[in-house]
């Protein structure tokens, strides 16, 4: 972990009160009060100071490509051997393929193209989600005077020398603030936007995907529907046909699922704020996530009735629960918290069977990303380094740093996938941070 090397150099050195410890000038400095005053010499100040130059040291090796390899003589041409030789099963040689492919991955810049010349430049971005097939992902930015715009951008661009993408823009949505990166979720076919809104009483509206079409710009329909829903936490929209057409809402102590046909409302009462929610598509259940630490899951064929209990399956993080992504067979559940810890649970046990060491986080909202095709996982730290993880032993495989310096503003909003831009694109991981898009790809 790269925010915590200078505190493990000067693990030996003995801490005192009101100083710290130079381990390049090896002697100890007075720690001053500071107050109004300008103070270079303060804990916060200092720590900065050893992470930024611990990115910028990172962002040198990956500009002269050093690249140390992810396991202890993992290379293409043994893989290959192996795999000849029948050593190494076809899903084992593709996940380590896959290892050996994002280990040497290099960053190139996107250039942002948008068909409506009254946009005038792109403001920074919040959150990119891509749509179920990587074709497009959808955008979220700040707007100068407050609040957010959407958009969708087309990645059909990145197959091409140039990086260049299609950025379109619905300027009719620009008053509304979007809470936390939790709350969005995409639709079946990516034809709708499930978008939860931070306002009082609140909103979470269902808007097409026809809103950021550039056919026809002046004749652009409304949203499909919206809902006044108050202190929203997060929202999931429910891809199980036994329990159609609704969507998830996590509230102060409560949950509250809509049917976005008929209007109905079921609630249910928590002990808890609830932070990230997940719909189960082979079950119907809905998966929580509380800043209790609390997981539980709720089966939502279940009718109102007073004194009965809704949970089910029920899990304990030590800290608030902050994202939760079941796995395609929904055995397993991935979940992350507000310690920075990232476990898997075997939902038929109840237990933790691994743990993914190194993220970083501490009070943020922050998502997972698990791509079970390639078996890697993906989560950005507070402290705004991308790591990616092997699935299937928990092994950090790569840490990525920030083109930006660390800060609450500039925490990036991150896309993996085997196949951006469709069928036919090209593999590699997206990053969004400040205004700029980056795409990192296989070679």
């Amino acid at each position: 972990d790269p925010s915590s090397s200078s505190s493990t150099q000067n693990s030996a050195v003995p801490e005192l009160p009101g100083f710290y410890y130079d381990s390049e000038k090896n002697r100890y400095f007075r720690l001053l009060p500071g107050h109004n005053n300008y103070n270079p010499l303060t804990k916060e100040s200092i720590q900065y100071k050893a992470m930024e130059c611990e990115r910028l040291r990172l962002l040198e090796e990956e500009e002269k490509q050093k690249k140390k390899t992810t396991r202890a003589g993992l290379n293409s041409s043994i893989l290959l051997q192996k795999r000849q030789l029948g050593l190494l099963s076809s899903t084992s040689y593709c996940r380590l393929v896959h290892e050996l492919k994002v280990n040497c991955m290099q960053r190139r810049k996107v250039e942002i193209h948008s068909p409506d010349s009254s946009v005038a430049g792109t403001n920074n971005f919040k959150i990119i989600v891509a749509d179920a097939a990587c074709e497009r992902i959808f955008t979220v930015n700040d707007v100068e005077h407050g609040g957010c715009k959407y958009g969708i951008i087309n990645l059909s661009g990145l197959g091409k020398e140039s990086l260049t993408v299609e950025m379109y823009d619905n300027l009719y949505f620009t008053n509304r603030k979007v809470l936390e990166k939790s709350l969005f979720s995409l639709t079946h076919f990516s034809k709708l936007c499930l978008m939860g809104i931070a306002e009082t009483p609140g909103c979470a509206s269902l808007l097409p995907a026809s809103l950021f079409s550039s056919t026809n710009p002046g004749d652009r329909p409304g949203m499909l529907c919206s809902f006044t829903i108050s202190t929203a936490w997060s929202c999931a929209w429910c891809l199980n046909p036994q329990a159609d057409h609704c969507f998830s809402t996590g509230l102060t102590r409560r949950v509250l699922v809509t049917n976005v046909v008929t209007g109905h409302r079921q609630t249910f009462g928590t002990s808890s704020d609830v932070l990230a929610q997940q719909f189960a598509t082979q079950t119907p259940m809905l998966y929580n996530g509380c800043r209790s630490g609390e997981i539980f899951s709720i089966d939502v064929r279940q009718r109102n009735r007073k004194g009965q209990s809704w949970k089910a399956i029920r899990l304990f993080h030590d800290s608030a629960v902050t994202s939760i992504r079941l796995l395609e067979a929904e055995h397993y559940l991935m979940a992350a918290d507000m310690a920075g810890k990232i476990k898997l649970w075997d939902l038929r046990t109840a237990k933790c069977v691994k743990q993914y060491k190194g993220h970083h986080n501490e009070y943020a909202i922050l998502p997972l990303h698990v791509n079970e095709e390639e078996g890697l996982l993906t989560a950005v730290g507070q402290d705004c380094y991308t790591r990616i993880w092997s699935l299937q032993d928990a092994h950090l495989l790569r840490t990525i740093p920030s083109p930006y310096p660390s800060s609450k503003d500039a925490i990036p909003s991150v896309v993996f996938s085997s196949r951006l831009g469709g069928s036919r694109g090209v593999p590699g991981l997206l990053m969004a941070v400040k205004q700029d898009l980056y795409h990192f790809s296989y070679n």
